[in-house]
């Protein structure tokens, strides 16, 4: 299998992925002269090499209107700079020369940046906006990443845990804790660390663009290395300030899961179904019923949830506190999946998230039901006549 695996030792930031991918692309300087070629406004792109502790690596600088980010002035930001909200950013992007799925990857990216500055600054998403160096800055940086991506296609992406730095930063704000909260927010769930180094090492657009594409964190696994990418930050310190993309083929695995299960013969289905709800919620990988006959003859359902195994604590402690049951059972079983991602399909009729499934040899795809339904009630059409229209 076909794999990425981002050592983030010293954290991440969007330059640095894209500097780190770019080391094991096959034209470097065509793919440089082809994001200058994309027109976004006062962008420009530049890589070279860097070297670091006697480590070398590639750099990548991006500067808007001559003007770097890393060099502009933090209280400037709050002084006369133009600002630019989501809705602008996400129509340039849509506007862009590159496949549908660098748009759709670098929406899903730039959206889970705007929805954590939601959250810590208790905004709503559309009253967001970036000042237009940064914003400019990041989009170069996160649709660097995504066509970066998409054109090594690798099968399975990984990724050490992250390390975050500490003490404190400044921006536009004023002076914020490390990890800025915007990055802790979108880091959530990751495994993350800090104390080792003093300073952000972890940028808001890194956590996204990390959150986005990689499935899983961890120790490296077991794989046969074909290329090794040094991308190297901007600042220095006592360790090398680099991402490290290592790129090659692990085996193919069954991944252990739990299934815990238990029979219930004195619940309502309103309350098998919100019991359902609550696990899918909290991260099963799926859960079900079957109809069941029970003793004195009762008619019961099973209650299936399969789940990671490092979650099937936590699923049988919900499955307890949810449903009548006095108890469960738990099986440990193998699980063979196809990797699986998601697109987004620009229709007349509206956009349509597209399920794609790949491994082995073949691909399946799917459109996503609930976005052909609204389509067909939006446009008095049948499902059918929706599936027909758009070529699926």
């Amino acid at each position: 299998m076909k794999t990425l695996y981002f050592e983030c030792n010293m954290g991440a930031a969007g330059d640095m992925l894209m500097a780190a991918l770019l080391e094991i692309a096959p034209d470097r300087e065509e793919f440089v002269a082809r994001m200058n070629a994309l027109g976004l406004p006062g962008v420009r792109v530049s890589a070279g090499p860097s070297v670091k502790l006697g480590i070398k690596g590639t750099s990548v600088s991006v500067a808007v209107n001559g003007v770097e980010e890393e060099s502009a002035d933090p209280a400037a930001h709050t002084r006369g700079h133009d600002h630019i909200g989501l809705n602008e950013i996400s129509k340039l992007i849509c506007g862009l020369p590159v496949s549908e799925k660098a748009k759709s990857d670098a929406l899903a990216v730039y959206r889970l940046i705007a929805e954590a500055e939601s959250a810590v600054h208790a905004k709503p998403v559309t009253e967001i906006h970036f000042h237009e160096t940064g914003a400019m800055d990041a989009v170069a940086d996160i649709i660097g990443v995504c066509l970066l991506m998409e054109e090594l296609s690798p099968e399975l992406v990984l990724a050490s845990p992250v390390n975050v730095g500490c003490g404190e930063t400044r921006c536009a704000h004023g002076v914020l804790p490390v990890p800025a909260p915007a990055a802790a927010h979108i880091l959530r769930g990751a495994p993350v660390y800090g104390g080792g180094v003093r300073g952000e090492l972890c940028t808001p657009t890194g956590a996204a663009l990390l959150k986005h594409f990689v499935s899983g964190f961890g120790d490296m696994p077991q794989m046969r290395v074909s290329k090794i990418g040094y991308g190297m930050g901007k600042k220095d310190f006592e360790a090398v300030n680099c991402v490290r993309a290592f790129f090659g083929e692990t085996d193919e695995k069954a991944e252990e899961v739990a299934e815990l299960s238990c029979s219930l013969d004195d619940m309502t289905p309103e309350a098998v179904a919100f019991a359902q709800e609550i696990l899918l919620g909290a991260g099963a990988l799926d859960v079900y019923t079957a109809p069941i006959g029970m003793k004195k003859s009762r008619q019961g359902v099973l209650l299936t949830c399969v789940c990671r195994r490092d979650k099937s604590a936590q699923m049988a402690e919900l499955i307890l506190r949810h449903t009548t049951t006095l108890g469960l059972r738990e099986t440990v079983c193998r699980r063979y999946t196809l990797r699986r991602e998601e697109s987004l399909m620009q229709t007349p009729y509206g956009p349509v998230r597209i399920k794609t499934a790949y491994g082995n040899g073949f691909t399946k795809q799917k459109p996503e039901y609930e976005d052909l339904a609204k389509a067909a009630k939006e446009n008095g059409m049948s499902l059918y006549e929706v599936i027909k229209k758009i070529g699926l």
